[in-house]
């Protein structure tokens, strides 16, 4: 499997900055990823917190 150029952190950070109200594709076109690369970090990492990530 291909490594993320993304470490948990910055994952985590993204997905609490789309909770905390802003656009999933403003999100997305700053951090130069796919609206498809957010939802499958959402379903994996979503109501984690950064602790409990585990790669």
């Amino acid at each position: 499997m291909k490594k993320s150029r993304f470490t948990d952190s910055q994952i985590m950070d993204a997905l609490k900055r789309v909770e905390a109200g802003l656009a999933v594709p403003e999100v997305c076109r700053e951090l130069g990823v796919s609206t498809a690369t957010f939802n499958k970090w959402r379903a994996r990492f979503g109501g984690m917190d950064t602790s409990l990530m585990t790669g």
